[in-house]
């Protein structure tokens, strides 16, 4: 058992008072896998489980039911059983099958590209079990090498039905996409949907990336590829890797069409297509790239050697005699105690051959699997702590530091940020494992940004790594629409460029234009312009205006900076203030001037008698004769209203 093994709670731990935890086997995002050993039953299982954090999600925990209610519905010899499914504390587990062996992922890692023979020896394997499958209604969702297993004693089974569904329940939500993205067929990337043919897609492109070594779409996004099985069709094979026969070619097409409807119809069909090819080819079972091994016996041991029976001869009188030909052709005993001799020294060599070749196999067992050559853990358990820690635990496994800086907005400065190789890979004894340092958020250099359009000014932020902000929207006439008036980080104003560091938050104010044009405008059309750039209509108010029309916009009246959804307030014309002359023929000067001055006129006085006499008496004594304007007449208020008074 590796150092890494040994901080494993788990190991040596007996599950459901029944399984006993022994070694760890892999470790994935969702689950961990364990060798252990079933004391009810005496035998070696593989026990898949839950990680302890998933244990209160509904989803993760109804996936792990699913795969056993899946998988416990086949019976056939190339899928992998599963024996049972329980919850031990808030640990939830499957136990299946074990097969020690490898992938086939890892057998494309080792060899690259296969043998057409190969892949379809694998494909024949694979088609069987997953036509189980589908014969009973089930759509595996999530066909890959990584779900392949290829045991050391030859079987080939696919495993992994965590996301199979009933053939029936083909509509899927965010769970349709949780396969591979590199198997992913088009109805799965544009709506979401998947049936037995979805898995028939998924096998073309593992058969192509077995025949060819590499998969057919490459990019640096996950939606560049679920974009290319959307709109690409799939290559033939044999354009990236020659010999491959023109039927394999065509098999490879027909699984990989992007319209559902020209594909098999399930694994079956595709099955006995593989027979046909087989047989058109002149293929016979080959033996796989993979050593095969005897498997373990519970106890860990080894039959070192084993009886072989052979035909016993028979005399020409028809009675047995197992040494009859020996003594024909001896014809003495001299001769057979040296024929007998010579068999025996032969049959010691041949033991201490066996011997000698059992030793080897051991020591090399023991060299790669407990011994110096054993791989070890990566720890994960070393990210936010401190360097010197993650040193010492990583020399403890006989590993070798080297120290490494990196920038990290999510670890604090200082604090280890990352390994290399990650956390959870295997390596071997005195590998070198690089230990990343934080040095905090990367300082960068925010350009100004005043006047530059919002979605530029985004762009630019996002790039640099900082983080965009609220935006409030204001109007202006100095900053076109959607440009930037002001930006802010922690209050503080970078609209003309500053240094600052990655994951800063950048606040904006931005432009909607400068205000609609009120003024001269009609109440009703100032209102509806109010309305299009999103104000609200205020108060409004009237006022006589000479230069404005009766019921047209004077002024407009708001609190800057002015938003949307502010209000602004309206003065509206009255018109011109127009008062009537009134009659005031008839009364003396006095009193018409007073009637005229309380209408709010000018008065002048218009007489022979000269100016310097009307402020005395004489002011009483007249009366008007008219007034200019005319009695009657409509003026402004405030004009001048001559008074005509002669002797």
């Amino acid at each position: 058992m590796t150092t890494s093994q040994q901080t494993d709670p788990l190991i040596g731990r007996v599950i459901d008072g029944r399984y006993e935890v022994r070694s760890r086997i892999a470790r994935g995002g969702m689950a961990t896998v364990y060798v252990a050993t079933d004391h009810r039953l005496e035998r070696r299982v593989a026990i898949k489980v839950m990680h302890g954090h998933l244990s209160d999600d509904q989803a993760f925990t109804n996936r792990f039911v699913q795969e056993a209610r899946s998988a416990a519905r086949l019976a056939d010899p190339h899928v992998v059983s599963v024996f049972d499914q329980g919850q031990d504390g808030d640990m939830a587990y499957l136990v299946m099958e074990y097969l020690p062996g490898i992938t086939l992922r890892e057998l494309l890692r080792d060899h690259g590209a296969l043998s057409p023979q190969h892949v379809v020896d694998i494909m024949d394997a694979v088609l069987t079990g997953l036509a189980s499958a589908h014969r009973a209604g089930i759509v595996h969702r999530d066909v890959k090498p990584e779900n392949v297993l290829l045991a050391d004693d030859g079987r080939i089974k696919i495993s992994d039905f965590g996301l199979a569904r009933a053939a029936s329940a083909n509509t899927a939500t965010g769970q349709a996409l949780l396969g591979t993205i590199a198997y992913l067929s088009p109805e799965l990337v544009t709506r979401g949907t998947a049936d037995t043919r979805s898995d028939i897609y998924a096998l073309g492109i593992m058969m192509y990336e077995m025949l060819t070594g590499e998969q057919p779409y490459k990019g640096e996004q996950p939606m560049q590829i679920a974009y290319q099985h959307a709109n690409d069709s799939v290559p033939r094979p044999s354009t990236r890797a020659a010999d491959i026969p023109d039927e394999i070619d065509d098999m490879v097409l027909w699984a990989t069409e992007r319209d559902p409807d020209e594909r098999p119809a399930d694994a079956q069909e595709m099955l006995d297509r593989l027979h046909e090819v087989e047989a058109e080819l002149g293929y016979t079972l080959s033996s796989m790239p993979v050593q095969h091994t005897s498997v373990l016996p519970l106890d860990d041991t080894v039959a070192l050697g084993a009886t072989t029976s052979f035909e016993p001869q028979r005399s020409t009188t028809g009675t047995t005699d197992p040494l009859g030909p020996m003594i024909a052709t001896t014809g003495s005993v001299k001769q057979l105690t040296a024929t007998v001799d010579r068999r025996r020294r032969k049959g010691l060599w041949m033991f201490l051959i066996v011997v000698l070749l059992c030793a080897v196999v051991g020591g090399t067992g023991w060299y790669f699997g407990t011994g110096p050559g054993s791989r070890v853990a990566v720890p994960d358990n070393l990210v936010g702590g401190s360097p010197d820690k993650a040193a010492a635990a990583l020399s403890d496994l006989g590993l070798i530091v080297e120290p490494g800086e990196e920038y990290s907005l999510e670890v604090e400065k200082g604090a280890v940020t990352s390994t290399d190789p990650a956390a959870g890979d295997l390596v071997y004894p005195n590998s070198t494992v690089t230990v990343n340092v934080s040095l905090g958020p990367k300082p960068e250099t925010l350009p100004s940004l005043a006047g530059v359009s919002f979605d530029d000014a985004k762009a630019t932020v996002e790039d640099l790594g900082l983080i965009v902000g609220d935006a409030a929207y204001q109007f202006t006439s100095d900053v076109a629409a959607d440009g930037v008036i002001a930006a802010s980080i922690d209050g503080e104003d970078v609209t003309a460029g500053a240094d600052t560091f990655q994951g800063k938050t950048v606040d904006f104010v931005v432009s909607v234009g400068a205000v609609p044009e009120l003024v001269g405008q009609s109440q009703d059309a100032a209102t509806a312009a109010l309305d299009e750039a999103g104000l609200a209509l205020g108060s409004v108010s009237e006022k006589f205006s000479d230069s404005v029309a009766k019921g047209n916009v004077i002024s407009a009246h708001y609190d800057t900076p002015l938003a949307p959804g502010d209000s602004v307030d309206l003065v509206v014309s009255k018109g011109q203030d127009l008062v009537q002359v009134p009659d005031v023929v008839g009364m003396t000067v006095n009193e018409a001037k007073q009637t005229l001055e309380d209408d709010d006129f000018a008065v002048t006085i218009d007489s022979n008698i000269p100016e310097q006499y009307w402020d005395a008496v004489i002011n009483d004594l007249f009366a008007v004769d008219s007034t200019d304007p005319a009695a009657g007449k409509m003026i402004k208020r405030g004009s001048t209203v001559t008074i005509v008074a002669n002797l």
